[in-house]
């Protein structure tokens, strides 16, 4: 039997999102997201990336890191239909796959080469989690990549979903005005589980050094409050 290759990590990244919960569920959904790839030692190399400062975009393969299973299912159900409705894997882009490889197009800002860390690439609009492990990262190229007169299936017909979201001046103002424009397009795009619909819950994520906990009421989300990470229970 033909063993298949071991893919390595060439690099990981580092984001503001410490767990699964907040991450947009698509790439380029939130492009005021700022995020660093830092490649492992083995490949910072600036050779590497020689060219790479051309191209505006790119793709990054990963790995779902948080959903490697022993088993697959052949049907999941996406948060697009609320989770209520089952679609084959492969008509989706779950993370419970016979695979746990995803795929994202990230806006691609600048290179920075780190005297220790060796290049460094500062993207926008991923929708990976911190410390995600990178197998490989592509440019994207508009003239084949692109395609828009694409059918995007069930997903299409819920691509205008979005919440209203009121988050008090003194709140807000605790964030710098990149990272609040970053979490208030976030919280439009509904961070809650699909299944998940209760007006009197309170839920929470950490994003960045805040712990972020909203209510959402019928289209409304609302910022309960936002607090440092170090503040809490003093």
């Amino acid at each position: 039997m033909e063993q298949s290759p071991a893919l390595k990590t060439i690099a990981r990244i580092r984001c503001g999102f410490p767990t699964k919960f907040g991450i947009p569920r698509q790439s380029g959904l939130v492009q005021e997201l700022n995020a660093q790839i830092i490649f492992e030692p083995e490949y910072r190399n600036p050779d590497a990336v020689r060219g790479l400062e051309e191209f505006s975009h790119v793709w990054l393969i990963w790995q779902f890191s948080e959903a490697v299973r022993e088993n697959w299912t052949a049907t999941v159900r996406p948060p697009r239909l609320g989770g209520n409705k089952r679609m084959g894997v492969f008509a989706t882009r779950s993370p419970f796959r016979p695979n746990p490889i995803g795929l994202s197009s990230v806006r691609l800002n600048s290179i920075e080469i780190h005297p220790q860390l060796g290049p460094v690439l500062h993207v926008a609009g991923a929708d990976l989690m911190d410390g995600t492990p990178i197998y490989d990262i592509k440019p994207y190229l508009s003239f084949t990549d692109s395609h828009p007169d694409a059918n995007g299936g069930f997903a299409d017909r819920h691509l205008q979903d979005s919440l209203l979201v009121h988050c008090p001046e003194e709140l807000s103002a605790l964030l710098a005005p990149s990272d609040r424009a970053a979490l208030l397009a976030l919280l439009a795009q509904d961070p809650r589980p699909s299944y998940q619909n209760d007006p009197e819950r309170i839920y929470g994520f950490p994003f960045l050094n805040f712990e972020i906990r909203f209510t959402v009421q019928d289209q409304t989300l609302t910022v309960q409050s936002i607090e440092r990470k170090n503040e809490k229970g003093g």
